[in-house]
């Protein structure tokens, strides 16, 4: 099946630590944007992740609805019948979801999940994020407790969040400061709160540094080591190596060295928006501006149909988000290793 079952996501994760790759989690709004990220994953041989903001799914169900569960829904459903044409396998995931908006997202798509898996069907997502930097480290791991037990009973992955990433996304905002790096303290009341597997299989974004958006040069520090020293205090602790399943949050614009040390640090998924919003828009830029007469009725004309189709931009769009994705996907070692 193109879209990951809750085995073969398990399987899709433990591949990546074992192999020292990651996959990209190309976040999407659209059908379009979906469509590009299965094209970008087939073009590198690489499964992947496709995942879904709260804006994101908003946008999806309509920017006048901003219905987030419908439009999480209806991107799964679309990605569910399209994906089979691509050869690859993706999973699908919920992106930071912060305290505000469990009760009108995540939660319900949990329930929505858990209820499928007692009728015998699979999940619609294969894991969630639940977004706690914002709150006190002592009620994120509180909430993440009870968010585990029930994306164990949903059948799906949860993701935390342990530490703060700085910039901005969705309307969450945070500070260029030192809280942007996770300490190993936090890092063993994460595993005395959530467990190391016993208690369910989760994803946890420890933060070293890491920012949203795309900042110059020399304006993010990130220290990768980080991860690694808080992986050695935690893996001496619970007897385990690399106990910790990494994600790289707000990883725009970062070097392919800091990358490889990331991934060589247990990082098995690396979150991509900026980047990929980038190369979706500047193909259609570039369009409109060589064919501004074709685009526009200008002068009492009628224009180029053929310009202004949204095919004819869009499939430069798809074709310029794909590129990107492709070359994540070889900056994460995940390129030709598909399942399969």
């Amino acid at each position: 099946m193109p879209i990951a079952t809750p085995e073969v996501y398990n399987e899709m994760i433990d591949r990546a630590r074992a192999g020292s790759f990651a996959y990209p989690a190309v976040n999407v709004t659209s059908s379009q944007t979906l469509t590009a990220a299965l094209q970008g994953f087939a073009e590198a041989e690489s499964d992947g992740i496709i995942q879904v903001s709260v804006g994101g799914s908003e946008y999806a169900s309509g920017s006048t609805v901003k219905d987030r569960v419908a439009g999480s829904l209806a991107l799964a459903a679309y990605a569910a019948e399209v994906a089979k044409g691509y050869g690859i396998t993706v999973a699908l995931h919920t992106d930071h979801c912060t305290k505000s908006n469990l009760d009108t997202w995540v939660r319900p798509l949990l329930q929505i999940e858990a209820q499928q898996v007692k009728d015998g069907k699979l999940p619609t997502f294969q894991s969630h994020m639940f977004d706690g930097s914002d709150i006190p480290l002592e009620e994120n791991l509180a909430i993440s407790a009870e968010l585990l037990e029930l994306s164990t009973a949903a059948r799906t992955i949860l993701e935390v969040e342990i530490g703060v990433v700085g910039g901005e996304e969705d309307g969450h905002e945070a500070e260029i400061n030192d809280k942007l790096y996770t300490t190993v303290e936090d890092g063993l009341a994460t595993v005395a709160a959530l467990g190391s597997g016993d208690k369910g299989r989760y994803l946890t974004a420890l933060t070293f540094g890491n920012v949203h958006g795309v900042y110059k040069p020399g304006a993010v520090k990130l220290r990768p080591a980080i991860l690694k020293e808080i992986q050695d205090a935690v893996g001496a602790k619970v007897g385990k190596t690399n106990p910790f399943d990494l994600v790289f949050h707000g990883g725009s614009g970062s070097t392919e060295a800091e990358i490889a040390e990331a991934v060589d640090n247990g990082v098995i998924k690396m979150n991509i928006d900026t980047d990929t919003q980038y190369a979706f828009t500047r193909p259609v830029v570039s369009h409109m501006f060589k064919n501004y007469d074709g685009v526009l009725k200008i002068d009492g004309e009628v224009g180029n149909k053929k310009a202004y189709d949204p095919r004819a931009w869009g499939k430069l769009a798809e074709a310029g988000m794909a590129s990107r994705i492709a070359e994540a996907c070889r900056q994460l070692r995940s390129a030709g290793h598909k399942l399969g």
